[in-house]
């Protein structure tokens, strides 16, 4: 049976899911859920995910919600398939590290520029100078530690490639438009790994999704 993610390619979650199964060459259908219609909301999708968010996720009779358990799910079960995202015994505790750095640190203060800096302008809202401010001097001291972490390894988690870099790719490529790119840039470590993870076959698959949209 296919594996199904419900969701929008918009959602910085739902793309990450779908990164996910695009690195490891897995067949999957995408499910649209019209969030303008409110259908998140609707109780059909709320039989997949009690909270109304996407994305939503099936593989057979199981069913998950919360992107980055499903991210972990199949990089877990499907170890053996494309690229590995997850690690053996103790170096699976650094990249553990690293995912929650990613959740707890990094993405908060991404999202909140991103919603100020993007998405907002997009629906026609007014950006808040000062929340912006705010945000960007926060991203600028997670860089700063990134850049030391990235003087150590190749990448946040490990030498190879991870879900603890995966993670950032949404987020990332929507920071990336804006003139937030600035701190990333002048930190040459972190710029080096941006360009690194940003030139992913599969971000770029999913990126051919969302514009056809």
């Amino acid at each position: 049976m296919v594996m199904k993610v419900h969701g929008s390619v918009l959602s910085t979650a739902a793309m990450r899911v779908l990164i996910v199964l695009n690195e490891k060459g897995l067949e999957f259908e995408f499910v649209p859920v019209d969030m303008r219609a409110g259908e998140h909301k609707k109780e059909h999708f709320l039989a997949l995910n009690p909270f109304g968010q996407v994305p939503a996720f099936e593989d057979g009779d199981l069913k998950l919600f919360e992107s980055r358990a499903i991210t972990q799910y199949i990089a877990h079960v499907y170890k053996d398939k494309g690229t590995p995202l997850v690690c053996e015994g103790k170096p699976m505790a650094t990249l553990g590290v690293w995912m929650e750095v990613e959740a707890h640190q990094f993405d908060p203060v991404g999202s909140k520029l991103q919603w100020e800096l993007l998405f907002k302008p997009m629906f026609g809202m007014a950006t808040d100078a000062a929340v912006v401010e705010e945000n960007e001097a926060k991203l600028a001291k997670v860089l700063d530690i990134y850049e030391a972490r990235l003087s150590q390894s190749k990448y946040l988690g490990s030498d190879c490639f991870t879900l603890a870099d995966l993670h950032h790719l949404p987020v990332l490529t929507n920071l990336m438009g804006t003139h937030v790119k600035k701190l990333f840039d002048a930190r040459p470590k972190v710029s080096a790994w941006v360009a690194d993870i940003m030139a992913r076959p599969a971000l770029a698959k999913v990126l051919a999704m969302r514009n056809q949209q």
